[in-house]
């Protein structure tokens, strides 16, 4: 795919649409509750890769049609083909999954996952590689490379995860494979909070809207040093932190914020 243009693309895959400066990608396999195959896999890698360079397009939202978020790859159209390859070519397929969690960190759009149902497998890893995460009481998560007789380290798991809910209760989730609860996943930090199903796309577009109205290019710096500074010592971090923050100051929305303090008025980020 090249020359991607997200503003006006037309996903194969899965539906995409912008709107407001939000674009909205809904995994639309619902009979089968959403799950991805090879291309879908390839698709949401080049639209996010593609986003890095779209300043239009402030935040997105992933979740899936029918009531689930996404059953990870189609057991017919991915986990079957995989039994007859040779190394080369499973080689090829895991480090193309892995590019698909790369383009969402590295994407500057603060990235929310919308989960309702199912989200398991590479779903669990889109919503895990994703900036924030809203769930609802049905919303059951499953890490189960486990239980078709694969590790648990699989796109990222083993670093992201537990990062997010720490290492003990990873190392379990990742281990047996047995579904996070939507209220362990709200007790332990994976979804910021819990709403009804029916308000979970208002809500998810409620957030996404506050973040696309925010200044875009700083929130932006904040989810490349939460990236960065895995690796970082302290020392480092701090010095990190202090050239991110030194350019973020000589951007216009700091000094909209300036202005409209000492005005005693909201200000209007433009995301420069």
């Amino acid at each position: 795919m090249t020359q991607l243009s997200p503003l006006s693309y037309s996903a194969v895959h899965f539906n995409w649409r912008v709107a407001d400066r939000v674009g909205f990608i809904e995994l639309n396999r619902p009979d089968r509750k959403n799950p991805l195959t090879f291309d879908s896999y390839a698709e949401l890698r080049d639209l996010f890769r593609a986003l890095v360079d779209e300043r239009e397009v402030r935040a997105v939202v992933i979740s899936g049609a029918g009531g689930n978020f996404c059953s990870g790859g189609d057991v017919h159209e991915i986990i079957g083909p995989l039994t007859r390859m040779a190394m080369p070519e499973l080689l090829n397929f895991t480090r193309m999954t892995g590019d698909l969690v790369r383009a969402i960190r590295g994407a500057p759009q603060i990235v929310i996952a919308a989960v309702d149902g199912v989200c398991a497998g590479a779903g669990a890893i889109i919503a895990m590689a994703s900036d924030l995460r809203l769930g609802t009481p049905a919303a059951r998560t499953a890490f189960l490379f486990s239980r078709v007789g694969l590790a648990g380290c699989d796109m990222g798991a083993c670093a992201i995860l537990p990062r997010i809910i720490g290492q003990g209760r990873a190392a379990e989730i990742l281990i047996t494979g047995r579904a996070m609860t939507a209220e362990e996943g709200r007790d332990w930090g994976f979804f910021s909070r819990l709403v009804d199903s029916v308000q979970l796309a208002a809500e998810a577009q409620a957030l996404a809207a506050q973040c696309a109205s925010g200044p875009t290019f700083a929130h932006a710096m904040t989810k490349n040093m939460l990236n960065q500074e895995w690796s970082m010592s302290l020392e480092q971090c701090l010095e990190a932190e202090a050239q991110a923050q030194a350019i973020c100051m000589q951007t216009e929305d700091f000094k909209r914020a300036f202005e409209a303090f000492a005005a005693r008025q909201k200000p209007a980020f433009v995301g420069r």
